[in-house]
């Protein structure tokens, strides 16, 4: 089969790098310059997918699409695929809900896997495992951060992403269950520490749950990320003057972004725990950057391109697919383990 991996920044790069391996890869960005470096390894493809009669264009001439685009696109590269009728494995991060196109997608007869990257994606996987064995959970609790290496002061943080989607985490309400309900919650009016793989960390919530609000039976259930104590307090008190009202957004970066970028190698630290009645699982995971990508981008990367795999092997079922739902099965779910693990990534079960 033929694969469009859009967007060549560093998940999708290393995305198109790894698939090439087993399959037939094209690369698809509008800049020539974050394409060259792919060019010795896979096909290219300059194009400006923000035009949706090109995006159209370009996914028909592909068998499957994977989307590492910005998430400002994924719900635009989503319908291209359902009018195109290919297969999607999506790692975009779109902030819109893709579960209402689930007739769509279903009437289109292709398999379009939603949130397939590190967090939402592989915790979803955990998550999916934790409750095929335990049943309806009591406690569902995420832990999640990229994170620097060597933090540094005033702020302890690297932007390791887009600073506005940085910003957006302590800023968007984070949906999350209590009590079987869903509601949200401000992130940043609450600051734990928290101790995991022997790390002192800081966890606030977040809304990365997404899919598993509604897919995953828990009580109580909560999605954290983490960061190095000292930057979450400093974040908050920004937030409390508003500095982060839109109308001072800019001038804010400009004042706190050279604090946090910095050359620094990350780490990638997650912990996914679920209790039920008959006890408790948890799952912890822990990655340095290495071979000349970042870590977020191997966690991430790896993820995507392994459930690709699966879709392009037929073992996963048409329809729009969270990816709680490949957890229950213990070939998909061994073969995205067992791939991070040969990849170096660092993944245990902890009962």
């Amino acid at each position: 089969m033929s694969i469009a991996v859009l967007g060549a920044g560093r998940v999708g790069s290393l995305i198109a790098l790894e698939l090439s391996r087993r399959h037939d890869v094209t690369a698809v960005d509008k800049s020539e310059r974050s394409l060259e470096p792919l060019k010795p390894y896979v096909r290219t493809l300059v194009a400006d997918l923000s035009s949706w009669d090109r995006l159209v264009e370009v996914v028909k001439e592909f068998d499957v699409v994977v989307d590492a685009l910005p998430g400002s696109l994924g719900y635009r590269v989503l319908g291209a695929c359902t009018e195109a009728r290919r297969d999607l494995v999506d790692v975009s991060f779109m902030p819109e809900d893709a579960l209402p196109l689930k007739d769509l997608v279903e009437g289109a007869g292709i398999t379009v896997v939603v949130d397939a990257g590190f967090a939402p994606g592989l915790s979803n996987v955990l998550v999916g495992r934790i409750q095929s064995e335990l049943g309806p959970l009591e406690r569902v609790e995420v832990n999640v951060g990229g994170l620097p290496k060597e933090p540094r002061p005033p702020l302890y943080h690297a932007v390791l992403f887009s600073p506005e989607d940085l910003i957006d985490e302590y800023l968007r309400p984070a949906r999350v269950v209590r009590g079987g309900r869903i509601v949200s919650v401000d992130p940043l009016s609450t600051i734990e520490r928290v101790r995991i793989l022997g790390l002192e960390l800081e966890r606030f919530p977040t809304d990365g749950l997404r899919t598993m609000l509604y897919t995953v039976r828990a009580s109580e259930m909560t999605e954290y990320t983490l960061r190095w104590p000292g930057h979450l307090e400093r974040m908050r008190i920004l937030k409390e003057l508003g500095f982060f009202r839109r109308e001072h957004l800019g001038k804010t970066l400009e004042v706190i972004l050279p604090h946090m970028t910095y050359e620094t190698a990350d780490v990638s630290v997650m912990e996914v725990v679920g209790s039920g009645k008959d006890g408790t699982i948890r799952y912890v995971l822990y990655d340095e950057a290495t071979g000349g990508h970042t870590s977020m981008a191997r966690v991430t990367g790896y993820t995507a391109a392994l459930i690709t795999d699966l879709l392009i092997r037929g073992e996963v079922p048409k329809g729009l697919v969270p990816p709680e739902l490949l957890g229950p099965d213990p070939k998909a779910f061994n073969y995205i383990v067992n791939g991070l693990r040969s990849k170096g990534v660092r993944l245990e079960r902890l009962d």
